[in-house]
């Protein structure tokens, strides 16, 4: 069973995507923010860590861009609900995430970039 650290500092958003990952068979650790992201994943990493980007504290791009330097092979999929001039989502990338959504997305988006992020290299 694959785990998966889910960042996002909107609950609701959290408990519902949790619970379609674990209705997936993924087994789901949650952080409010980068900061508890950041310290859950040094304690026990996780096969896939999905992140908002825009939260208080440690945003996810921050976080991402630690993850990626601290741990080369992290799998990281960045999503967010801004949208603008600043595309968050670009910076993601470069910052170390392999896959970006823009939410809303439906679940089947998600699902797919877990698996295609977990496929052996």
């Amino acid at each position: 069973m694959f785990s998966i650290l889910l960042t996002d500092d909107d609950e609701g958003v959290r408990t519902a995507l949790r619970l379609n990952l674990e209705a997936a068979g993924y087994q789901v650790k949650e952080a409010r923010g980068g900061r508890e992201a950041l310290e859950l994943y040094r304690q026990a990493p996780t096969d896939v860590v999905v992140t908002d980007i825009l939260m208080p504290d440690t945003d996810g791009l921050e976080a991402t861009l630690v993850l990626a330097r601290e741990y080369p092979d992290a799998k990281i999929i960045a999503m967010t609900g801004a949208s603008g001039k600043t595309n968050f989502l670009d910076v993601a990338k470069l910052f170390g995430a392999q896959k970006v959504l823009q939410k809303p997305f439906p679940m089947e988006e998600l699902l797919q970039a877990i698996r295609e992020v977990l496929k052996p290299a």
